[in-house]
């Protein structure tokens, strides 16, 4: 029997738009962004619909952006496939929030407000240090971590094969990504974020962000959901409050959670929210897993039918 698993957007996969199909086609979906913006006290919904994208960008909005989109597309598959079930959940980063949320351990309020406070706070963050990320790409995990040793930066995250992150300082990116092609990476590149995610320069919203969590209740998952810390499934509330914050300046070891999965038995994965990074990382993994994902009317439509077994 196939084993299903729910994945989760990070940031970056924010779009002027996303969601906005969904929204004016669906009162469901109207619904739960309705019931978003009560909760956070502004219109997080026209951000999304319509930017501009500058702030929408803006960490504080991209986290709780996604997590919202993230979790309608969730809502929508379930109500359009009354009998699907999934055997675990995982998201990059900030969709590690949306993974638990769905997995029923916190509300979809709470989610959305620590999100919301954890953006803040991480954006915070970044205006206090100079930082930066690169991606690596062609470069295995052994030669970018003597790259990051010898030039004093990060591995922020490890994506799939090939495909790498660095982060740290911004006079210590330039160096690092110059090594790495030197070393004979293919590319090495900055990227547009705004700070150095998933590294130390994120130390100061780890304390806020654990007191966050604190004022938060939360319940055993109902099913797995894989820790980016540690590419394991969590464990109890405690557990869990701990990784999160942990999370903030560690690695986020992506492809090993998702070979995890693939060694428990999970053979097919459905990719929700804006973008579909997560589903092009899967492939590189294993071209063999079925892999579909729902971020606006056509995509989950077109998910809905190979669920239903339809063409």
């Amino acid at each position: 029997m196939s084993k299903t698993a729910l994945l989760f957007a990070g940031q970056g996969a924010q779009v002027v738009g996303m969601g906005k199909d969904l929204a004016e086609n669906s009162p469901a979906a109207k619904a739960w962004f309705d019931r978003a913006n009560a909760a956070l006290g502004y219109d997080l919904a026209a951000i999304c619909f319509s930017g501009p994208e500058p702030e929408l960008t803006k960490t504080e909005h991209a986290q709780p952006g996604i997590f919202l989109v993230s979790w309608v597309a969730f809502e929508l598959l379930k109500e359009r496939v009354p009998s699907l079930v999934f055997e675990a959940t995982a998201g990059l980063s900030l969709g590690e929030f949306t993974a638990l949320t769905a997995a029923g351990a916190l509300s979809f309020e709470d989610g959305l407000k620590v999100v919301r406070q954890r953006g803040r706070f991480m954006q915070e963050a970044c205006a206090a240090t100079q930082g930066g990320m690169a991606a690596i790409i062609g470069l295995n995990e052994a030669v970018t971590r003597e790259v990051c040793a010898e030039t004093g930066v990060v591995l922020a995250n490890l994506n799939c094969p090939g495909q790498l992150v660095i982060s740290g300082p911004t006079e210590k990116l330039g160096p690092a990504c110059a090594l790495a092609k030197a070393k004979g990476a293919m590319r090495a590149l900055p990227l547009p974020v705004a700070g150095a995610y998933h590294s130390p320069l994120m130390a100061s919203a780890q304390p806020k962000l654990e007191a966050e969590l604190a004022r938060v209740t939360w319940r055993d998952p109902v099913v797995p959901v894989i820790s980016n810390v540690t590419a394991q499934p969590h464990g109890g509330p405690d557990a869990i409050r701990g990784r999160l914050v942990e999370q903030v300046t560690s690695s986020v070891r992506w492809e090993e959670s998702m070979r995890y999965l693939i060694g428990q038995g999970f053979t097919r994965f459905i990719e929700l929210g804006p973008g579909r990074a997560l589903s092009g990382f899967l492939k590189r993994i294993d071209k063999t897993a079925q892999v579909l994902n729902a971020e606006d009317l056509a995509s989950l439509e077109t998910t809905v039918k190979a669920l239903q077994g339809k063409r």
